[in-house]
């Protein structure tokens, strides 16, 4: 009769150590092609890469001698990888880290994914082929959970052989893995300017971009979401508007509103990008800020301070970010993953400038 994977790990984590043998026999594999995964150095289908990556997973492999000694080999090379580079929300983030990992003597690889999580997972793998000493993924990702399994698979396949996932303002995966995580507050920052327009009068509070699939877009809005509700304010969710990213996003659906919302007061951009194809929207419809509609945003680049009125939004750390990502990946590792709910979070904070004022009578 054939061992189940599942009965062969039960029976084998109480006993010892996981060996490479372990891990072959529960992915029904041999040894050469646990190591092929491991080692990326020949080609594996997908499947079965996988179903190794998640035998390594449940047996805790990487915590053998195999994965010791490997990570006593420092290629000094770390990979980075982002949604893209010309946002300057994920700019800031990799100056942070590539001067971190500058002075400490290590080369970056940079590599966008265009939003792509499947991107995301070949240029993880690819990174893994190339034995840096750390792969740092920055934002991006997915709720999806069959995302979020590959993501902790192949954290895990990373500590076996001696190299760390880093994510960076991502937050936790939510299952056990060896990837460290260093965000941010999106829930809170969101909490705050939303309650900030609140406190000021507003009750019509559009919330404009993004894409509710993305981890951080979808904890801005459940932020937005309850500052509304903790005031008693009714959810139309004919004031959500997250079509997409960037400047035309802003602006198309700021245009959607003005024909759609009667009554709109206020606007919250998850971005400041989006903010000003808001601005623009509002200008070439006549509509001052803020005295006939207000406007905050989230990130507060410094395209925020460059817009007239200058953008009230969210301050969030980015170059910080960075650094403490590099930091995560070598110096303190176990402060940064312990379990899913671990971390580190960095504060945020409301910078109040000139696009808010009480709402028309």
């Amino acid at each position: 009769m054939r061992t189940s994977t599942s009965d062969h790990i039960h029976r084998q984590v109480h006993r010892r150590p996981a060996t490479i043998s372990d891990v072959a026999a529960a992915a029904e594999v041999s040894t050469a092609t646990v190591s092929r995964v491991l080692n990326s150095n020949y080609p594996v289908a997908a499947a079965t890469r996988e179903r190794v990556l998640r035998a390594v997973a449940k047996l805790g492999y990487a915590a053998n001698a195999n994965a010791r000694a490997l990570a006593q080999s420092d290629t000094k090379t770390i990979g980075i990888i982002v949604p893209e580079l010309v946002d300057p929300f994920f700019g800031y983030m990799v100056r942070g880290l590539e001067r971190a990992a500058q002075a400490s003597g290590r080369l970056a690889i940079i590599a966008t994914t265009g939003y792509a999580p499947n991107a995301e997972l070949s240029l993880i793998d690819r990174m893994q082929e190339r034995r840096v000493d750390a792969v740092i993924v920055v934002s991006g990702g997915s709720n999806d959970a069959t995302y979020r399994r590959q993501l902790a698979h192949r954290a895990d396949a990373l500590a076996a052989m001696g190299s760390r996932l880093v994510l960076c303002a991502h937050p936790p995966l939510g299952i056990p893995s060896s990837a460290a995580v260093v965000a941010y507050d999106n829930e809170g920052g969101a909490y705050a300017v939303t309650e900030h327009l609140i406190a000021n009068g507003h009750r019509r509070i559009a919330l404009v971009g993004g894409e509710t699939d993305r981890p951080t877009i979808a904890l801005r809005r459940e932020g937005y979401l309850r500052a509304l509700r903790s005031r008693g304010i009714d959810v139309d969710e004919s004031l959500i508007r997250t079509e997409g990213f960037g400047h035309d996003a802003g602006y198309a659906s700021t245009k959607a509103l003005l024909e759609d919302a009667p009554g709109l007061t206020a606007i919250f951009a998850v971005n400041d990008t989006i903010a000003a194809g808001v601005y623009d929207a509002l200008s070439d419809a006549g509509i001052r800020i803020p005295t006939d509609i207000s406007v905050v945003a989230y990130d507060d680049t410094p395209l925020a301070a460059s817009l007239s009125p200058k953008l009230t939004t969210v301050h969030v750390p980015l170059e910080q970010l960075g650094r403490e990502a590099l930091r995560a990946a070598f110096d303190e590792p176990d402060a940064f993953s312990r379990t899913p709910e671990d971390g580190l979070t960095l504060g945020i904070y409301l910078v109040h400038r000139e696009s808010v004022a009480m709402p028309p009578r």
